[in-house]
């Protein structure tokens, strides 16, 4: 069983299917997860904030680690120079991530973890979103313009909880639920 340390950037791009390889990981290791606050935000966005806790149970390094409570010094990063991570798993990491680790910027949960890792010869994958010249992502939420037919009353915006929905979607507001605008009625 190796304790693996795994940051979570901002990036939705290969957000699910990373969320995907660390249950994976998570089966027969123990995961230690730290998430900067873009992370958190966009994880929030595409419902998969909660596997966080699912994938890291909550014992000594298989916490969930929020750079928002963290602080700007990373305590818990402290940690790589312990010896007490195997390997550091950066996915999915966003071009400004990897931008910054190349030139040795920590700034940030996931940067600082990247640092403190190399230092003490900790082995780190990054799994950069920008690994194509293009590539297609899908949006956490949407409104199908083609099948929306401005209602009087939308039924989208009036069942939504938390207000997101308006002439666009406010994703920061909104919570993974569904594709706005699915339950919209058609045109005839």
């Amino acid at each position: 069983m190796k304790n693996v340390a795994w940051a979570v950037t901002g990036a939705g791009h290969y957000l699910a299917e990373s969320v995907a390889a660390m249950e994976e990981i998570a089966r027969e290791n123990r995961v230690c997860t730290f998430v900067s606050r873009a992370g958190e935000e966009v994880a929030r966005m595409y419902g998969l904030f909660d596997k966080f806790s699912e994938i890291s149970g909550g014992g000594y390094l298989e916490e969930v680690f929020l750079e928002r409570e963290e602080g700007a010094s990373s305590p818990k990063a402290g940690r790589f120079m312990m010896n007490r991570f195997d390997l550091l798993i950066i996915a999915p990491a966003t071009a400004n991530t990897v931008a910054k680790i190349v030139c040795g910027i920590a700034d940030s949960l996931p940067t600082n973890a990247a640092a403190l890792a190399n230092k003490a010869n900790v082995p780190v994958y990054v799994l950069p979103t920008d690994v194509r010249e293009s590539a297609e992502t899908k949006p956490p939420y949407t409104i199908d313009r083609d099948l929306c037919i401005r209602c009087d009353v939308c039924e989208p915006r009036k069942a939504c909880p938390k207000g997101a929905i308006g002439e666009q979607i406010d994703l920061v507001s909104a919570t993974a639920v569904g594709s706005a605008g699915t339950s919209a009625p058609t045109a005839p």
